[in-house]
């Protein structure tokens, strides 16, 4: 028997029930039998392309389940999700990630980040994340993504690299 949407739904709803943002280590867990069911794949992917699409909206904890197609050459700057938190899932391709920690004291108004962690995420692999956490991704040969978040993105606060006031500190290897 295949680990499809609606097994991985159930499993969400329960962990996000049971035991909050504890649960996300399961949960990313539990994504990656989902990444590799070629039936789900087929089902989410087939046809023409949708950059984004809902594919599940728990009503009880407002978790998404979201299916992406990133196009080759496609890169974010860095961001968080704000008091939300966020699981990636490779399907297709590779997500280069990194993450960012902020070196100067939030209450000035500009930003100055500094990479603390670089590594790939390849098909069937999964990275959870906290609220707060930033992180950018980039896709140079395309990728295809299932993201799970806490809640609509685009509802709350975040924050986003702002490239004329913030500045990224580069580290450089001898």
């Amino acid at each position: 028997m295949t680990y499809g949407l609606d097994a991985f739904s159930s499993d969400l709803h329960n962990a996000l029930k049971a035991k909050g943002l504890a649960g996300l280590p399961e949960i990313a867990e539990k994504l990656k039998a989902l990444l590799v069911d070629p039936g789900f794949v087929a089902a989410t992917f087939a046809g023409a392309p949708v950059p984004q699409r809902v594919l599940y909206h728990d009503a009880d904890s407002d978790a998404y389940v979201l299916a992406h197609v990133q196009e080759a050459g496609k890169s974010g700057r860095p961001h968080s999700h704000g008091a939300s938190w966020a699981v990636y899932g490779n399907v297709r391709g590779t997500t280069e990630m990194t993450e960012w920690r902020r070196v100067n004291p939030e209450d000035e108004d500009h930003a100055v980040l500094e990479a603390t962690e670089r590594y790939l995420l390849e098909p069937g692999q999964t990275r959870a994340y906290g609220p707060g956490v930033i992180h950018s991704t980039a896709h140079p040969h395309g990728a295809l993504v299932i993201r799970v978040t806490g809640t609509d993105l685009n509802a709350i606060p975040r924050y986003h690299f702002r490239p004329k006031k913030d500045k990224i500190l580069q580290t450089t290897t001898a």
